[in-house]
């Protein structure tokens, strides 16, 4: 089995996408599953976890992961695992709300495990966010809407620092 769990919740497809993104950079070392139709039994054995959801209104987490969150929040047994967020949102229409799906994965999981993965807030475009804390974002921040020519690169940097981090 490998080390590596990606779980993701998408409405239009690009939480997705970023995590099948994610699997490749780790050249396939992790697995991905959709938290609409996972349970915790499946993803306890895990070591890393790496938690992506899209922002939806004013900086509201994903319906997915919304109703999963309290379930693994509360059931997963997170002794010696380690994870890192990534957020999707839209930072020209919710600039004052970019990827807060990013501070609410991190909020509710903080005081229960080991979070890695923050980046600097240099390069991006928006006015505010509860998912940058002393100039870093709390996990990856992504803007397939307005940002995606830069989506490559921060996702290569981002992967090649976990790697470093996962261990």
């Amino acid at each position: 089995m490998k080390k590596i769990a990606i779980l993701y919740g998408t409405s239009g497809g690009n939480t997705e996408s970023i995590a099948e993104r994610i699997q490749e950079l780790f050249d396939g070392e992790a697995d991905i599953f959709d938290v609409s139709s996972v349970s915790i039994d499946e993803v306890q054995p895990y070591k890393y976890l790496i938690l992506g959801a899209s922002t939806t209104g004013m900086g509201d987490l994903q319906d997915d992961w919304d109703s999963f969150l309290p379930t693994f929040s509360s059931k997963m047994d997170f002794t010696d695992k380690t994870v890192a967020i990534f957020g999707l949102g839209d930072s020209a229409s919710f600039s004052s709300s970019f990827a807060e799906s990013i501070f609410v994965l991190h909020d509710e999981l903080n005081s229960k495990v080991k979070i890695v993965g923050e980046i600097p807030d240099e390069g991006y475009t928006y006015d505010d966010s509860s998912a940058v804390v002393d100039g870093k974002w709390l996990g990856l921040a992504l803007d397939e809407d307005n940002e995606y020519d830069e989506t490559e690169e921060r996702l290569e940097k981002w992967v090649e620092q976990l790697k470093e981090e996962f261990v």
